[in-house]
């Protein structure tokens, strides 16, 4: 099955944003395949600013009207306590909300971006995403990570080469309880980076701030150190570069 199958053969319905690389595949073949489609963008401390802005573009540039819902994801106790299924909650909250929303809205069916390239093995929203009965075309068309960006490229999508970016959350140690400030303070520093050129780079906090990049920008994290510890001291307290390389996202 392709794309414009499964658009044919469900030719309205709601589609969960998160401004990445595979939801923003299905934003454009929902305005191009579909007929009566909205996005949804879920809107929480857990995603950075520029994730929405993405959305925004890439829902402009496909022509499907997007809709962004605030959720206070915070405020429940099971996700802020990190646990090792954190995300599994996570997943309930967000797409609880989505499926409401959609449903007032019209829309029976609710669809996300997982790919074939997800391993449902290790992820625990994938759990929560089967509960909930919301459908990941990417993965029933068979299209991995690399189709995707293949894809994503043909349609002129500005994402086709964006890095993965797992949520801020994915920063903090499980067992660690989520602050806003600390969630707050991440967004800073690897804004802070990314205005320095660095790309596909991680700001994990497990004792102070620990910087990962990838091999090919190692160089350039040791020439402007000095300018990053002047970013993560004042926020973390203590910074370090993680001499191990960080493995390229996909």
């Amino acid at each position: 099955m392709k794309l414009q199958d499964f658009f044919a053969g469900n030719p309205s319905g709601a589609l969960a944003f998160s401004g990445g690389v595979d939801s923003s595949l299905l934003v454009w073949a929902a305005a191009a395949y579909g007929k009566n489609w909205r996005a949804y963008y879920v809107h929480a401390a857990f995603q950075p600013a520029f994730e929405l802005e993405d959305a925004r573009r890439v829902a402009e540039q496909c022509g499907l009207p997007m809709t962004v819902l605030n959720v206070d994801i915070l405020s429940n106790a099971a996700v802020t306590a990190n646990p090792p299924d954190r995300c599994y909650h996570c997943k309930r909250a967000i797409f609880s909300t989505i499926l409401a929303q959609a449903k007032a809205d019209g829309f029976s069916l609710v669809i996300d971006g997982s790919n074939a390239s997800d391993n449902a093995g290790d992820r625990p929203g994938m759990r929560a995403l089967r509960e909930l009965e919301v459908r990941s075309p990417l993965r029933e068309c068979g299209l991995t990570k690399a189709d995707v960006r293949r894809l994503s490229r043909e349609a002129g999508l500005p994402t086709w080469d964006k890095p993965a970016y797992a949520c801020l959350a994915t920063r903090i140690p499980t067992g660690t309880p989520l602050k806003l400030e600390t969630l707050a303070a991440v967004e800073k520093a690897e804004g802070a980076l990314a205005a320095m050129g660095f790309r596909d780079f991680r700001v994990r906090v497990p004792d102070g701030a620990l910087v990962q990049v990838t091999e090919a920008q190692l160089p350039l994290a040791r020439a402007r150190w000095a300018d990053l510890q002047a970013v993560l001291i004042p926020l973390f307290g203590r910074a370090a570069l993680d001499p191990k390389p960080r493995t390229p996202s996909l």
